[in-house]
């Protein structure tokens, strides 16, 4: 609050000598100062990141239209707002370093709407002082000797998921099983984004509505036991934001167990594969299994021959 001309300021008090009880708040000082310094530091730097990105993209880009009376070189704050799903104002302060607290599920949706790559996303957490929660961040549980099973494996298709069925590792013939999967950015290798999300996925499942509606049922059931972890909550708020039809099966609250089954899949290499899907569990308590994909019938092994013998040749 400001005073007036005709205000008259309250002079401060007068200084009195340190209790024993304030001396330990005075000591610390000298050490709180750096660590305050750096963190504006860190603020100042994540706002001047956060203004390089956004510039950088077009409306174009985003599937908005210019305008004509666009003076800035890219998109505004209040596009990128809406864009992440935050407040205008809140996003105004962001890039202001303003002491505001971030969220992993904001950083992760801020990483979405202005296209950064891993490396960028690794320093947009970076400067936020949080730890990205998403697989492509760390994946530590998959060994040297774990890859040289996936290897081993093939022709049969196989990967390491856990259970927010994020794809932690795979092999060459579940590489190209229903798309190819090494152009998808690791942040995206997850199979319920896949099969909400991505075009060419939704394209190899025959069964694509009783897939989408028994994994949401799956993800629900995996989630009673992480309701309150940021990664699992940011899943489930991306997939609510990106398809009504995840929304539709999620507000079902259905849930369903693991269990084995015979899967079809229209792959557009060699065509139509009939395959036994199985978990071999890893690691039970953290929901780590490595799923497998055995052929039914004679026609679909010499298929997946074919796919493997592609894929080894550097085709597809």
């Amino acid at each position: 609050m400001t005073t007036s001309a005709h205000e008259t300021a309250v002079p401060a008090a007068a200084p009195t000598a340190p209790t024993a009880a304030a001396a330990p708040t005075a000591a610390a000082a000298p050490t709180a100062a750096p660590a305050a310094r750096n963190a504006c530091i860190r603020r100042s730097e994540l706002a001047a990141f956060l203004r390089s990105r956004r510039e950088r993209i077009t409306p174009e880009q985003v599937g908005l239209v210019r305008g004509t009376r666009r003076r800035t070189p890219g998109l505004r704050r209040e596009e990128v707002a809406q864009l992440s799903a935050v407040g205008v104002t809140w996003y105004t302060w962001l890039e202001q370093a303003r002491d505001i607290q971030v969220s992993v599920q904001v950083l992760d949706a801020l990483a979405r709407t202005l296209m950064l790559d891993g490396s960028e996303r690794a320093h947009l957490f970076q400067l936020s002082g949080a730890i990205d929660p998403t697989p492509a961040a760390s994946c530590t549980g998959v060994t040297p000797a774990l890859q040289e099973m996936l290897r081993a494996l093939e022709p049969v298709p196989a990967c390491v998921q856990n259970s927010r069925y994020d794809i932690l590792a795979y092999n060459r013939t579940y590489a190209r099983l229903l798309c190819d999967l090494d152009a998808v950015p690791p942040e995206d290798r997850n199979c319920m984004v896949l099969v909400y999300t991505h075009p060419e996925w939704h394209r190899s499942i025959v069964h694509l509505e009783e897939t989408r509606r028994l994994m949401a049922a799956k993800l629900r059931a995996s989630m009673a036991g992480h309701l309150g972890e940021p990664a699992w909550k940011m899943l489930v708020k991306r997939l609510t934001a990106e398809s009504p039809e995840f929304r539709a099966n999620w507000e079902r609250y259905e849930v369903v167990g693991v269990r084995t089954r015979t899967k079809q899949f229209l792959n557009p290499y060699v065509g139509l594969l009939n395959l036994d899907h199985t978990d071999l569990w890893l690691t039970p308590e953290a929901g780590a299994r490595m799923v497998t994909y055995v052929p039914t019938d004679e026609e679909s092994r010499q298929r997946l021959d074919q796919l493997y013998a592609m894929v080894a040749a550097g085709r597809g």
